[in-house]
């Protein structure tokens, strides 16, 4: 899987990783590892272009859905703007719901754990918003926040 913030990330923490210490922000590091999820560089351009403010609020998830998903002629922007969306999904999710976490899961990557337990692969879900607009951002935002 090509993840473009794991680029900044791995360059943040070469010294762990040259260490063969397990490498980077740590799950003892909620903010580190939040800030850098929440980068979603593509997504937060194609947003601004759009005239679109990413805020980290529920109705930022809400303007997204609207988007003309141009993206979707382009693979190479889909693929990275989907993952973009999901971390960007993550995010609001983790700054808003109680008790919610960023997680990095073994063969999976970056999910939002709830406080009910319940795991959520954002990634997954931005990426099948971005290639065929479902699940909507807010709807799934919806689901999540009455867990």
């Amino acid at each position: 899987m090509n993840i473009h913030f794991l680029d900044n990330w791995r360059r943040r923490h070469a010294t762990d990783l040259d260490a063969g210490r397990r490498p980077g922000v740590r799950e003892s590091d909620p903010e580190g590892m939040a800030q850098l999820l929440s980068e979603c560089e593509l997504l937060r351009a194609r947003a601004s272009a759009a005239g679109v403010e990413l805020d980290d609020s529920v109705a930022s998830l809400e303007a997204l859905d609207q988007l003309l998903p141009r993206w979707r002629d382009d693979p190479e922007e889909l693929t990275w703007l989907g993952n973009d969306a999901g971390l960007y999904l993550g995010t609001v999710i983790v700054r808003t719901v109680p008790g919610a976490v960023w997680q990095l899961t073994p063969n999976v990557g970056p999910t939002v754990r709830l406080a009910s337990g319940r795991e959520i692969d954002v990634v997954t879900a931005g990426e099948g918003w971005a290639a065929v607009g479902a699940p909507e951002l807010s709807q799934l935002y919806g689901e999540v926040s009455e867990s």
